[in-house]
């Protein structure tokens, strides 16, 4: 294990020291200590490591992540796991605004609540959040998973693409274009997997399906795949 102190070395050669991690690296499990909510931790990784965040983060921890797994034991700032390719991000606490906005891959775990517009302009990532969602969360949301164990709050998926959205608890309002759609045996199978990976207890069969009526955009099923 490779302890770093953010306190006494400073976020630049922080981000510097774990950006030069090569994939054979054998220094594959980091400790963040003192990070004090310091913006941009640990962002732009691109090599199979650990790395745990002793404490919470400002703005941006994360972002751009490929193949790491970064554990935040704390909250996190605003635009977590922002725009991530692949790899882990789990945060044990609440996540602020944006969360996993604009992400491609991987899979986001908040295991507190998450603010407003969580999951904004996804294209492939999969969040799982154990509590409630904020407004205008997966908000022009085009491919991937948005998992919510608790409530969801107004405009869910406004102006939704083909991303899926399950929710165990109440949805204060649907946004534009979105609607509830029908839990088939395919999507119970897809949930099962979420919430293993998520480390949920909830159980599949209490989850409501939303996703997009398809009206505010050209569709053509023989373009899906």
């Amino acid at each position: 294990m490779q302890t770093f102190d953010l306190a006494a070395e400073g976020l630049r050669e922080l981000n510097s020291t774990l950006h030069a991690q090569a994939e054979d690296t054998n220094q594959t499990k980091w400790e963040i200590v003192n990070p004090k909510g310091s913006h941009a931790i640990a962002v732009g990784l691109d090599a199979p490591i650990e790395v745990n965040v002793k404490g919470s983060t400002g703005y941006y921890c994360a972002g751009m992540n490929k193949q790491a797994t970064v554990h935040v034991h704390g909250s996190a700032g605003p635009g977590v796991a922002e725009n991530m390719m692949s790899g882990t991000v789990i945060i044990e606490g609440d996540a602020s605004q944006y969360a996993g906005a604009t992400g491609n891959g991987g899979t986001l775990v908040i295991k507190g609540n998450a603010s407003s517009r969580c999951g904004i302009s996804m294209k492939g990532i999969d969040i799982v959040v154990h509590g409630n969602i904020g407004h205008m969360s997966a908000f022009m949301a085009q491919s991937g998973n948005l998992v919510v164990c608790g409530d969801a709050g107004d405009a869910l998926g406004d102006s939704i693409y083909e991303a899926r959205l399950f929710v165990r608890g109440s949805v204060k309002s649907l946004g534009a274009d979105c609607i509830e759609k029908e839990m088939r045996p395919e999507h119970i199978e897809i949930l099962k997997d979420l919430l293993e990976r998520g480390g949920c207890d909830a159980k599949p069969e209490e989850f409501k399906r939303y996703g997009s009526a398809r009206q505010l955009y050209n569709f053509n099923i023989d373009n899906a795949y």
